[in-house]
């Protein structure tokens, strides 16, 4: 059996570990008081649309509303639910806000009304709802967040696919991605939880009656997002998400209630491994069995201040195993203490944790122990007799990792108390002692021997606190030995004459080698102690400097700087490009392995010198984590070979690291918003340049071809020549006049002051105006239009959707040959309508096909026809205007067998009001 070790910094135990904690204390009652100027959060929380989610938050608001509080609805979505709206009856209702947005009115919750209301409780339905631009905040729950800071009461309703952390587990299922999210801790942080449960099947059925959708939507839903496979899956999703939060309350009830004994509530377990060997095979059980169980699983080290003196190889084999723990889904923590088997059941209370593994050995000189030691499991057994114990036998293991056990010639940081004592430290140690026996032998008929006793007590405490514990012990038998032989009758022997100078001896040494311990315990643990705040210094210094530096040689230069300094190490930041890639030329004449370095950004994790991913190299590479990606990658080469880092000091360097990633990555998003501020007054500019120059061309433009057309009703018979060139110009100033326009349109609706005039109507009269007015650019090419009877009417812009048409055939005539066919289909994909304009030309470049629908963009970056490059951008600022998007992909591979490009945009559906048929 291992016994449980942990941290690398000694811990003075509290004299009553059962007592609470006044700091803890304190901070609660202040959390108490800011909670209680706050408003009550309540969640009514559902696994899908359609379980009633809305109806029990409004019967719950109406029992409310019964005992006198002031209910106010702020917003309640009843999807034509009859039962719902119903239990709306007598409830004061806030006045929505309308938001113009793309030419709508929206409405929106009207935040303002509603603090200004003050109501005691406000029902805001949809908490992940995302309000529409203009509005104060983008999220539904950011407004709920300001309300409950103005002390007003919430309820609420949430589905568990918005949930930030499952999103992507529920589209995984679903295969439906949720776009409306809310973080995890605005769930964590509710006062209440109430879960609105409905079987799979009785939720089909209420489908089925038309109870949750209209009969159409409800028989799409249940063909996608409702099967019963996928409601099952929510399902228990959502009751293990709220099961979760019941075991957190749980816990934090027991931790404010000061409950010693473990409630076995959930499953879970502690793996308590030790400095001997055997611990990662017990690591690996631990895993295994929480697998089987499905449990949350925890590991814990406590080092005792006698475990801090462990050689470097064992502590770093520890670190390892710490590391493979947190691997294998393991919450990790290294904790201090003096009496292990206490620290790690005080950590299996506060975390209710009802399992313990341990680590038993059964054969072995390790199995044996003295008749006054007690094994670590039975301290434990006798201490926690409500906690099951789990053994595991860790015999073989132990012997395979004594063998494959590797040296690293770490250096301890702490001082002489951690490491080997030299003779030198033994024989100063015998010199204290000579030196007081030489100053004492003159004085013995002066001084009683109570008081040479007393000298000779204070060599033992010279050795102890300057020359370590082995030194010490050394002078504690040296001293009574000197002082028998030299101060007590018969002198110089060893002689006793007195049967009482053999206690005098006894409690001589006793007393001496308390001293010895004591000292030595307290000197060590004030060299950790010292040890400890020099590396919260570097860490304090480290991160103030960094959250001050605006531009990457800042942080090269701070990097460099303090890791150099604190690990007496060569350092150095490599830094990728936009391709993430590590630059090929390093300055001031470093020479790495930019292999082993980009394996180490590519894959997050350390590489070289003391690691397991290529160990020769002289020079180990950290990645530098941040939140989204790795941001670089941290050279650091030691200054004398072999001289490599010990545990402590390889984790002060993963928080080194994580300061300068994450400085990095502040660095990264300061660009990158300065760059988009930059672009968008550029563009800003330049709309304004050209919606300026677009007018002062369009009258000269305009007249020009009024005089054109007025000389030749003048004239109308002027000559061939005359004649041609009369129309040339007229064509040519009809031609940059259409460009002019272009440019116009562009600057109007990039300033967003283009208002959609919608209307239902069929997409065939957009085609058909269209086609009219390209009339003279599709001579010489044949149009095929493919657009289905059943097609739905859809709600458009009709000028501009003709815009987009016209835009797309002019580009097809322009770029296709004369002889060429161009085709227009549209066909119903789910929600969306989907349009195509196709030709059988020369296609599109490779990888131009998002490209081309940027502002000045086209297919080929000098092509001889005529154009600007803005026709395709038009395009989709008005599809996206409609709320679609726009594509385009070549033809070859598609299902048509001829080349050419393809141009698709889709458009929403939406609802068309129903024809009320006249009696």
């Amino acid at each position: 059996m291992i016994p449980v070790t942990g941290l690398m910094f000694p811990a003075i135990a509290a004299l009553d570990p059962t007592r609470p904690d006044p700091d803890a204390l304190l901070a609660k009652l202040a959390a108490d008081e800011v909670r209680a100027a706050r408003g009550k959060l309540k969640i009514f929380f559902g696994a899908s649309p359609g379980v009633g989610k809305t109806y029990a938050m409004l019967v719950a608001a109406g029992q409310m509303r019964a005992q006198g509080v002031d209910v106010v609805v702020g917003v309640v979505e009843t999807h034509g639910r009859s039962e719902t709206a119903a239990l709306l009856r007598g409830l004061e209702m806030l006045p929505p806000r309308e938001i113009a947005y793309k030419g709508h009115l929206l409405k929106e919750f009207d935040l303002d009304a509603a603090l200004a209301r003050q109501p005691g409780l406000l029902l805001m339905d949809e908490l992940a709802h995302s309000n529409a631009a203009g509005s104060r905040h983008p999220k539904r729950w950011q407004d709920v967040e300001e309300l409950l800071a103005a002390g007003i009461d919430i309820y609420t309703t949430v589905n568990v696919q918005h949930l930030e952390t499952l999103n992507d587990v529920v589209s995984g299922i679903t295969g439906i991605k949720v776009r409306e999210t809310l973080p995890d801790r605005v769930f964590d942080l509710a006062d209440e939880v109430v879960l609105v449960d409905l079987p799979p099947d009785e939720l089909l059925q209420r489908l089925k009656e038309g109870k949750v959708f209209l009969p159409q939507q409800a028989e799409r839903a249940i063909q996608n997002f409702f099967r019963k496979g996928n409601l099952l899956a929510l399902r228990e999703l959502s009751l293990r998400r709220t099961a979760d939060r019941v075991d957190e309350e749980v816990v934090a009830y027991r931790r404010d209630q000061s409950v010693a004994a473990v409630w076995p509530t959930q499953n879970s377990l502690l793996v308590c491994i030790g400095p001997e060997p055997g611990g990662e095979k017990l690591v690996r059980n631990g895993a295994r069995l929480a697998a089987q169980f499905d449990v949350p699983w925890h590991v814990i080290y406590v080092e005792t201040p006698e475990l801090l003196r462990l050689p470097e190889a064992r502590r770093t084999r520890l670190l390892r195993i710490h590391k493979l723990a947190a691997e294998l889904g393991a919450k990790t923590a290294i904790l201090p203490g003096e009496d292990a088997a206490r620290v790690a059941l005080t950590y299996a209370r506060e975390h209710n944790l009802g399992k313990i593994v341990l680590g038993r050995r059964s054969v072995g000189w390790r199995a044996y122990r003295f008749p006054w030691q007690r094994r670590f499991s039975t301290r434990l057994g006798a201490l926690a007799p409500d906690i099951d114990l789990i053994l595991v036998e860790l015999g073989g293991a132990a012997r395979e990792e004594t063998a494959q056990a590797v040296k690293t010639p770490f250096a301890n940081p702490i001082g002489k108390a951690g490491g080997r004592t030299g003779w030198r430290q033994y024989g100063l140690a015998l010199a204290a002692v000579i030196a007081v026996t030489l100053f004492a032998t003159p004085l013995h008929d002066i001084l009683e021997l109570a008081n040479i006793v007393m000298l000779f007590l204070l060599a033992v405490l010279f050795a102890a606190f300057k020359l370590g514990r082995g030194p010490a012990l050394l002078a504690s038998f040296l001293s009574v030995a000197a002082f028998d032989f030299f101060f007590v009758s018969p002198r110089l022997t060893f002689a006793v004459h007195d049967a009482q100078y053999l206690v005098t001896f006894a409690v001589m040494l006793a007393v001496a080698l308390t001293i010895a311990h004591l000292t030595a315990s307290l000197g060590f643990q004030a060299r950790v102690a010292a040890s400890r705040e020099r590396r919260m210094r570097a860490l304090y210094e480290m991160a103030r400097e960094l959250s001050s530096a605006l531009v990457l040689e800042q942080i090269d230069e701070i990097g460099d700087r303090f890791v150099s300094s604190t690990f007496g190490v060569h350092a150095h930041l490599l830094l990728p490009d936009a391709q993430g890639k590590l630059p090929v030329n390093l300055a001031r004449g470093e020479v790495f392995d930019l292999g082993i370095a980009q394996w180490a950004l590519d894959h997050g994790q350390a590489a070289g010198c003391g690691t397991d991913t290529l160990p020769a190299s002289p020079v180990l590479y950290v990645p530098l984590k941040a939140t989204m990606r790795v941001r670089g990658v941290m050279a650091i080469a030691p200054r004398q070979e072999g001289g490599l880092l010990n545990p402590e000091q390889q984790r002060l360097l993963d928080t080194f690291a994580a300061l300068i990633g994450i400085a990095l990555e502040r660095v990264h998003y300061i660009a990158v918003a300065q760059e988009a501020l930059v672009s968008m007054e550029s563009e800003r500019l330049r709309n304004g340049l050209l919606s300026s120059i677009s007018h002062d061309l369009r009258t000269p433009l305009t007249a020009l071809v009024g005089l054109i057309d007025a000389m030749m009703l003048i004239e109308p018979k002027l000559p061939p020549p005359h004649q041609e060139l009369a129309t040339a110009i007229r064509d040519q100033a009809l031609r940059t006049n259409a460009q002019v326009n272009k440019l116009l349109d562009m600057a109007r609706l990039q300033d967003g002051k283009v208002i959609l005039r919608r209307e239902w109507q069929p997409l065939e009269d957009a085609v058909g105006a269209a086609l009219q007015a390209c009339t003279t650019l599709l001579e010489g090419h044949t149009v095929r239009i493919d657009l289905p009877g059943d097609l739905p009417e859809l709600e458009l812009d009709a000028v501009l959707m003709e815009r987009v048409f016209s835009n797309l055939l002019e580009n097809a005539a322009k770029y296709t040959p004369r002889g060429s066919v161009i085709e227009i289909a549209a066909r119903v994909t789910g929600a969306d309508i989907e349009v195509s304009v196709c030709d059988n030309g020369p296609g599109l470049p490779p990888g131009r096909e998002q490209v081309i629908f940027e502002k000045f963009a086209r297919g080929q970056e000098e092509s001889p026809i005529v154009g600007v490059g803005l026709g395709l951008a038009i395009v989709r600022a008005i599809v996206v205007a409609h709320g679609g998007r726009v594509w385009a992909r070549n033809r070859a591979g598609d299902r048509h067998p001829q080349v050419g490009a393809c141009f698709l945009f889709t458009l929403p559906r939406g609802q068309p009001p129903a024809i009320k048929e006249l009696a």
